[in-house]
């Protein structure tokens, strides 16, 4: 099951709590002062490293019969993609470039390269998603309403074919976050008023008009003879990017350590509390500077759920701060290589697909789902990282036991 009471939880009492929702709070602040030319220099940067890409990918593509050429403005116009939606389309639409008063870098008016409407996805993703960040029923985000991936969604026979679905998920990313804030069987039921949906239908199939006739029509009749090979270009660069967002966006989210929380948590939510559901609900992966940037810096996904709207080329010097924070209050930091971290979110795919009836763990002590009750019989006296280190060790010596 979920966890219930995030403070008991964390092994933190409520002035601990409002302690580090207080740092945090400098944190942002101090951050905040300092933004300046540094940032600027750096979007507008990314921003014209995107554009060359993509006009070299598409001008290679006109000698597209050729393997190198094609080879070659697939490839850049793949980068070009993955750039767009990932440092530029995910961070502008945050509103962490606002602040520049930039209508051409602004929240309001970024519309990104791939078939989801920009207005839908700033409500399933800026406002559901990290509002209600891995609340089981309220963040949509939990498994994509396609995936089960915590022991609290009941298993259906339907789930048995979740391995496969989430390899179509993979490949077709862009129209799975697309369609999700449409909520299709919510209108189909009638739960979705029809004034409601039908407008933001129709702004998805105008969406959908514009990538469909820019990416496989027009870009590549204008390359005459070599239209079919400039289609396949581009549809391999779409993929390519999907499949790409997809890892970034599931390590961020479902590897052992991100915890799933019940809707109780909400109640009476304190600032500290929500930083604190931030922390434990996100996880990072490793990166270098050239990974970190084509992440988006979403490898620091922890950071950027406790600040979604501060400057994504902040998020590295923020995490050494965070860490420190971590340590300070014995938290734990969830972090581990990027396939390291895919690997335990496909593993959690997997084994969800089966009833629970074969799975090993109990619903409050699994690698994907846990709640307060894992620690009983514990000293509450210890910090959680101190505590989940002792919970592993058990369930070690327990299944030594069995063999």
């Amino acid at each position: 099951m979920a966890i219930t009471d995030i403070n008991e939880y964390a092994h933190l009492t409520d002035a601990d709590v409002d302690a580090l929702g207080a740092e945090l709070d400098a944190l942002r602040r101090e951050i905040e002062a300092e933004r300046g030319e540094r940032d600027v220099r750096y979007v507008r940067r990314t921003i014209l490293a995107q554009r060359a890409l993509e006009v070299a990918g598409r001008l290679a593509l006109f000698g597209s019969h050729r393997r190198s050429l094609w080879l070659l403005g697939t490839g850049s116009l793949a980068l070009a993609k993955i750039i767009e939606n990932m440092e530029l389309g995910h961070n502008v639409m945050h509103g962490q470039w606002d602040w520049m008063n930039d209508p051409e870098v602004h929240s309001t008016t970024w519309e990104w390269d791939m078939v989801c409407a920009s207005p839908h996805w700033k409500h399933s993703h800026n406002y559901i998603h990290h509002k209600y960040t891995n609340v089981v029923g309220m963040d949509h985000d939990v498994g994509y309403k396609i995936l089960r991936v915590t022991r609290d969604e009941p298993w259906e026979p339907r789930r048995a074919f979740q391995p496969l679905a989430n390899v179509f998920l993979a490949a077709t990313f862009e129209w799975g976050i697309g369609l999700h804030d449409l909520a299709l069987k919510e209108v189909i039921s009638g739960e979705k008023p029809k004034e409601v949906a039908i407008p933001q239908i129709k702004e998805f199939l105008r969406k959908i008009g514009k990538q469909v006739g820019k990416d496989y029509v027009l870009f590549p009749a204008l390359t005459g003879p070599n239209f079919v090979h400039t289609l396949t270009a581009n549809a391999t660069a779409n993929v390519i990017r999907n499949l790409w967002a997809y890892v970034v966006i599931f390590c961020g989210h479902f590897p052992d350590g991100a915890e799933k929380f019940t809707v109780d948590t909400l109640d009476d939510e304190t600032p500290g509390q929500w930083y604190l559901r931030q922390m434990l609900g996100s996880a990072n992966f490793n990166a270098g500077p050239a990974m970190a940037f084509m992440s988006g810096n979403l490898c620091y996904q922890i950071e950027h759920h406790l600040y979604p709207d501060l400057p994504s080329n902040r998020l590295a010097d923020i995490s050494v701060r965070v860490r420190e924070l971590c340590d300070k209050y014995d938290l734990p930091y969830t972090t581990g290589s990027l396939w390291v971290q895919y690997l335990k979110t496909l593993r959690t795919i997997n084994k969800l697909a089966l009833p629970d009836r074969f799975l090993r763990d109990t619903a409050d002590d699994a690698p994907e789902t846990a709640s307060e009750r894992r620690f009983t019989g514990l000293d509450q006296a210890m910090g959680l990282k101190t505590a989940l280190g002792e919970v592993r060790r058990r369930r070690r010596l327990r299944r030594r036991s069995r063999r």
